[in-house]
């Protein structure tokens, strides 16, 4: 289990995020606060602040794929 720190500014931001993320085949969750929403739903991300940063959580250890296509949306 690996985790990061995105940032999603626009709706452009996060339609493109949730196309990214359904084409892995691994549970993935955001976390912001005390909500977590499966990454894969959009209506679930809009749930969230996204004010801020939010905690990406990727069930498996092989991630180096999966954050490379996300690094655009990675708080540095």
């Amino acid at each position: 289990m690996k985790t990061c720190q995105i940032k999603l500014a626009s709706i452009l931001d996060v339609r493109e995020f949730v196309e990214i993320v359904t084409k892995y085949d691994i549970e993935i969750d955001l976390c912001s606060g005390r909500y977590v929403v499966d990454a894969k739903s959009i209506m679930g991300i809009f749930s969230l602040d996204l004010m801020n940063a939010i905690t990406l959580t990727a069930h498996t250890d092989n991630t180096d794929k999966l954050f490379t296509e996300l690094s655009r949306f990675m708080v540095k």
